[in-house]
């Protein structure tokens, strides 16, 4: 049965109700249940405003016009999407005998939209769609470790890991972005004769689909539909000073004096994990952070931000453990002892998505810190693999384990963005570990987790700061360096920690961070003391001929702060990612959507990091329709060819646009 109703397309067949309607210029949704209702939770999306709709029922099925976008429906309930030149631009991968006049009609009977029953009431969706173009490209889909720009042929967790961020927006080269608006567990394959996104435990299928002409744009109307990133403020612009972990009120301070003794510009220096008695305290532990006041002050006073981390476990020997077990504010077991992490402490999270849990959690971080003067938060949600996935060690949340597991990122930024709004904060900074879409409207500052200190792994984070740049999060940082490991006197690590220096300085935000060798000796018996440090993380920390580049490229980030200023506003008001791929300035340059090694910091640099060690040369692609001066040493190029540079290990090359 096809019928119009309330400006959308609404097909149903036995079981399945089907919506489509307009989201959005240009734009779609798309929804279907078996449920006796349509689900009506928005997820990422915000309301969608009102556009000008065209939808026409015929006996072959039914039509949905919005601007560029056209959706058909037939009779038999599959799905084509096309472009207002008429181009297929998706196609549900649909193999039945239901109608006979299609030309896939087929006996193998797979179906487009599949919902096959769970026990307990929901179901594990498969959808599929016709891979239509070989040449296709796809990109975004949030951070995952591994080299690729170009994801068509991948095949991707739809789950969050340390290190792993499933923000499942894709934008394709044929001139569509696709949202999958489902934030359970599950999987998708971009393969090359079906693509198909799978959700393990849900109620609807739920996609947002856009077209565009260009990716800038596309990336624009997805940005009205999720939402943009706050403001940066001030201090997100210049370099930040973090180690695993500053264990003292004293040595913070010492760090940050000498950074101003030696006239350095340093914007932020970091408290880490562990700075508490026990999880879920929230507050500093008096032994070894006596007056965080004064802390506080002295940094002020030298023009230098605090932020803290906080994490979501609580400890079941933690002050605040039985009241908030009595008010239902922890997540529960399943079964047996109330335990989702054992580290440092047997531990649960709080209930990132019940409100009071949020307003409860607020009100310690606020006292304890915000009150004191901390504004930036590092929401570091200790090994998030457990927080979203390891289900069969606890239960999720108060609904369905699966359906909302990716969510908790989002409600647990979500916490301190609606706090610090109540305070009367508008420009807002969250680091956390994940995100997933819509996160960056709560002032999400994704960093790429706990990586790995090697070229193979500085490799991997440039694909992923692109690709999550365009699957709407444009705040995006890495450690420098590297987490685990590298020992700031072999010669080999220091010559990863230059080139990932230098790559830093033209990330959205420069922040310098890592575990190194070799570990500090425990300093203390109590609190969290007995979990210990790295080694020296500072800039003078890797011998003078490293600081001397170290200090270069700290100035060079301080001389773009009003650049970067301008970048950080684009993203705001429309979405624009600070990184962005070849392609994304210059979408008609063909060879654009083939490199994957360069980028542009915003509109006017090209990027071209040193990815391997022992590198002499550096083959660079250079965009057709420009000049193109090198930065090092003022030599100007015609766009629309390769050239070969002699690069030293003291510069990286950069290529201002004229």
């Amino acid at each position: 049965m096809l019928k119009q109703e309330n400006g959308r397309i609404i097909y149903h067949y036995d079981a399945e109700e089907l919506w489509i309607e307009s989201w959005g210029k240009n734009a779609v949704r798309i929804r279907a249940t078996k449920s006796a209702e349509m689900p009506k939770d928005n997820w990422a999306l915000l309301s969608a405003e009102e556009v000008e709709t065209q939808i026409e029922i015929t006996e072959d099925g039914a039509t949905l016009r919005n601007g560029k976008v056209k959706v058909c429906v037939s009779n038999g309930g599959k799905i084509t999407i096309y472009n207002q030149k008429g181009k297929l631009l998706l196609e549900e991968y649909w193999r039945n005998r239901r109608d006979l006049r299609d030309s896939k009609c087929s006996a193998i009977e797979v179906e487009a939209r599949e919902f096959r029953p769970n026990v307990g009431g929901d179901y594990h969706l498969t959808m599929r769609l016709q891979s239509l173009d070989k040449n296709e490209k796809i990109y975004g889909m949030g951070q995952y470790q591994q080299p690729y720009l170009n994801l068509k042929g991948a095949d991707l967790e739809l789950a969050h890991r340390n290190s792993q961020a499933s923000v499942p927006f894709a934008i394709s080269s044929m001139g569509y972005g696709l949202l999958w608006n489902n934030p359970g567990v599950g999987r998708v394959v971009f393969g090359n004769n079906i693509i198909s996104y799978e959700s393990y435990a849900t109620k609807i299928l739920d996609y947002w689909f856009v077209v565009e002409d260009t990716p800038a744009k596309i990336e624009e109307a997805y940005a009205k539909a999720t939402g943009t990133v706050p403001m940066m403020p001030e201090y997100g612009l210049g370099f930040w000073q973090c180690k695993l972990r500053y264990q003292t009120q004293e040595e913070l301070l010492e760090i940050a004096r000498e950074y101003k003794r030696r006239n350095l510009p340093l914007d932020v220096i970091v408290v880490d994990f562990f700075h508490w008695p026990k999880q879920g305290d929230w507050k500093f532990d008096a032994d070894y952070w006596p007056n965080p006041d004064e802390m506080i002050r002295e940094l002020e006073a030298m023009n230098v931000k605090l932020m803290v981390s906080i994490w979501p476990t609580v400890d079941r020997e933690s002050e605040n453990y039985e009241e908030m077990l009595e008010k239902g504010y922890l997540i529960r077991t399943e079964r047996g002892f109330r335990t989702g992490l054992n580290f440092e402490g047997a531990t649960i999270h709080y209930d990132a998505t019940n409100p009071n849990a949020r307003k409860f959690l607020w009100e310690k971080v606020k006292i304890n810190y915000y009150d004191k003067g901390i504004k930036i938060f590092w929401l570091d949600e200790a090994e998030p693999e457990y927080s979203a996935y390891d289900f069969d060690n606890y239960r999720y949340f108060r609904g369905t384990d699966l359906e909302i597991g990716n969510i908790y990122p989002v409600e647990y930024a979500r916490t301190f963005y609606e706090g610090m709004q109540a305070e009367g904060q508008k420009n807002i900074v969250n680091l956390l570990r994940c995100a997933w879409a819509g996160s960056q409207r709560y002032g999400a500052l994704v960093w790429s987790g706990d990586i790995a200190s090697s070229f193979e792994s500085m490799r991997n984070q440039l694909a992923a700061g692109l690709n999550m740049g365009l699957a709407g999060i444009p705040w995006w940082t890495t450690d420098i360096g590297g987490f685990h490991g590298g020992d700031p006197n072999d010669p080999a690590f220091r010559e990863l920690f230059v080139r990932w220096f230098q790559w830093g300085t033209f990330c959205p935000v420069m922040r310098l961070h890592g575990d190194r060798e070799p570990r500090q000796p425990q300093y203390g018996t109590t609190g969290g003391a007995h979990c210990c440090s790295g080694a020296a993380n500072e800039v003078w920390s890797y011998g003078e001929d490293v600081y001397k580049i170290c200090v270069k490229y700290m100035n060079i980030r301080e001389k773009m702060r009003g650049y970067t200023r301008k970048l950080m506003e684009e993203a705001h008001l429309k979405g624009t990612p600070i990184m962005r791929t070849l392609f994304y300035e210059f979408p008609e340059d063909k060879e654009c959507w083939e490199i994957e090694d360069e980028y542009m910091y915003g509109d006017k640099y090209l990027i071209a990091p040193i990815l391997e060690a022992g590198v002499n040369e550096r083959r660079i692609y250079l965009p057709v329709g420009v000049q193109w001066k090198e930065c090092n040493c003022g030599r100007i190029y015609y766009g629309g060819q390769y050239i070969t540079l002699t690069v030293s290990l003291d510069s990286m090359p950069v290529f201002e646009k004229i």
